[in-house]
């Protein structure tokens, strides 16, 4: 009996012992799932090169915050405006880490930072290999080409028929909408939006294909660029309803089954508006360098 009722209280202590270790952690499946946020820090990861969702500056001026892996470097940027705005409400520090494109989904999966802000789409592919908070942004896609190029007065993506394009690697503007461009010299992706801008910028190619917010970046740094929108139009890039949704709205990727730390981003973010979103844009366009 005594030993009995030993093993009965050292049962309990144990159940009270793991329930009080779970706070901060989710379940997947039969692995746990920490939140990241037990230490009281969001840490985050972000190209710092993909104006106006984020750039690197050398001061803290217009709220830029420290970037934790680069000596005297301050992130800013409509990303860090969204990161700040999450971690005032649930009081933790913000710590930024610079990451290349193509790191930040596994960065998130293997733990390496507990989030990424970084204008991802939330596509399909994706959301095999993360979750995502959000949107927090809607962006559609465009193509950005220069004032005085045979292609500045395209009404549709029938006009830009035989151009040298390309994209940012790993979007769906070089995999499936410079495809869709008849005869399209389709060059090598460019590994980050900088570098996309300058093979614009430089001749290199005739167009490129991104989203809004980084066209009208791209038009405040160069002035000699020339955003062609044919949204709405039958000459615009053709998608499925369900594919164009997933690829014009841009979340924050957590690792899978991060139940915890989605839902606390998701509460801030459904408290704001496409307007409230759409203002803060354009206040990080106004402050963004003009060259990175």
């Amino acid at each position: 009996m005594k030993k009995r009722f030993l093993a009965l209280i050292s049962a309990a202590i144990l159940a009270v012992s793991l329930t009080a270790c779970g706070g901060n952690s989710t379940d997947s499946g039969n692995k746990e799932v920490k939140s990241g946020v037990e230490d009281g820090v969001l840490t985050i990861a972000m190209e710092c090169g993909y104006a106006p969702y984020n750039w690197l500056q050398t001061d803290d001026s217009n709220g830029a915050v420290p970037v934790s892996n680069v000596e005297g470097g301050y992130a800013n940027g409509y990303d860090i405006m969204i990161a700040k705005k999450i971690c005032e409400a649930n009081d933790w520090q913000l710590e930024v880490i610079q990451s290349d494109w193509g790191s930040l989904v596994p960065g998130v999966q293997t733990g390496t930072y507990d989030a990424a802000i970084a204008g991802q789409s939330m596509t399909k592919e994706r959301s095999q290999q993360v979750d995502f908070a959000g949107p927090y942004y809607y962006a559609s896609m465009v193509c950005v080409t220069t004032n005085d190029s045979p292609y500045a007065n395209a009404t549709s993506i029938q006009d830009l028929a035989g151009g040298k394009c390309t994209s940012q690697e790993s979007t769906i503007w070089y995999d499936q909408c410079l495809p869709q461009i008849p005869d399209a010299q389709i060059q090598t992706p460019s590994e980050s939006a900088p570098a996309m801008l300058m093979a614009l910028s430089t001749g290199v190619v005739d167009f490129i294909c991104t989203d809004v917010p980084t066209a009208k970046g791209a038009i405040s740094a160069y002035p000699n660029m020339k955003i062609l929108d044919f949204s709405g139009t039958d000459g615009d890039f053709q998608f499925d309803d369900a594919v164009r949704a997933e690829n014009v709205n841009i979340g924050i990727s957590v690792s899978k089954g991060n139940t915890v730390l989605k839902e606390a981003m998701d509460k801030v973010l459904s408290q704001m508006t496409a307007d409230d979103f759409s203002a803060m844009m354009d206040q990080a366009i106004s402050i963004q360098p003009l060259s990175e």
